[in-house]
């Protein structure tokens, strides 16, 4: 009896050192996959962002498709540490992401669209864009959502599938923009003096482009003025200094000109004299009720 106890617990001390260096080899190959991953993501990224044919954008996915690579086989060598059979863990692997996929339609759904956002790249990294109210500075593109930094500078995480489903407004894609500015003069001002002033200013300024060539235009007499659109092209990148700063000097060139901005008013016609009899007698028949 004493013979068997030994014997069964020789066998439980063998299997437990075996098992228990089962475990510590599976924890360390868990942590040195982690590490050796996320090593291949950061070199792979710092590779291909040496290529100048290959997008910031691209770059970053790819390095990120790497990255979960390695996780999964380094999650099937911990498996393999165990006895488990490599065609049964892709069996297995199969089956879940069967499962998974079923479950997560809307999540491959995502990755779909970010797919479709990187080969047709409506917008890159660092584009300020506007789809249909999401709108911000594009930092990443990831395999399931676009992280933006709006323009008061909050984080922002839209999945793809909701960009991809908008139209895209990309302020920043194209090299130059019109600006359009508008200012009202009064009816008694003269227009051509106040015109040729704001044209003047216009072509003094060296962020407006010079082809095409700037414009003031009489774009509508509305009820308190007359309308004047100034027109003009300029480089993206100074597009809002520009507008901001046409804004006050457009002021000032009307002042200038001896033409003024009027504010919005009506003119009240009281006529006085008796009612007609009819009005009158409608008028008794209301008080008396």
């Amino acid at each position: 009896m004493d013979e068997q106890i030994v014997e069964l617990l020789k066998q439980y001390g063998q299997l437990t050192i075996n098992y228990s260096l089962d475990v510590v080899g599976a924890i360390l190959l868990l942590f040195g996959g982690w590490f050796v991953a996320g090593w291949i993501r950061r070199v792979l990224r710092r590779a291909l962002a040496r290529v100048q044919a290959i997008d910031k954008t691209v770059s970053s996915f790819l390095s990120n498709i790497a990255y979960y690579q390695v996780l999964v086989l380094v999650l099937v060598a911990v498996l393999a540490q165990f006895g488990v059979e490599t065609a049964s863990i892709l069996a297995v692997l199969g089956t879940i992401g069967l499962a998974v996929g079923l479950a997560l339609q809307g999540t491959l759904s995502n990755i779909a669209a970010g797919l479709m956002l990187l080969l047709l790249r409506p917008f890159k990294v660092g584009d300020y864009i506007d789809a249909e109210g999401l709108a911000g500075t594009v930092e990443e593109i990831g395999l399931f959502a676009t992280q933006f930094t709006t323009y008061d500078g909050v984080f922002l995480s839209v999945p793809n599938g909701q960009i991809w489903s908008r139209s895209i407004l990309n302020y920043s894609r194209l090299p130059t923009r019109r600006l359009d500015v508008t200012v009202g003069i009064a009816y008694e001002d003269d227009v051509d003096k106040a015109m040729s002033a704001l044209l003047a200013l216009l072509e003094s300024e060296d962020r407006v482009l010079r082809d095409p060539e700037p414009q003031v235009l009489v774009t509508a007499l509305a009820d308190s003025s007359v309308n004047l659109n100034l027109r003009c092209w300029t480089a993206a990148g100074d597009y809002w200094a520009l507008l901001f700063d046409l804004n006050k000097a457009a002021k000032e060139t009307i002042e200038a000109a001896g033409c003024s901005i009027p504010f919005p008013q009506r003119d009240l016609h009281i006529v006085s004299g008796e009612l007609p009899p009819a009005a009158a007698g409608a008028g008794a028949a209301a008080g008396a009720s």
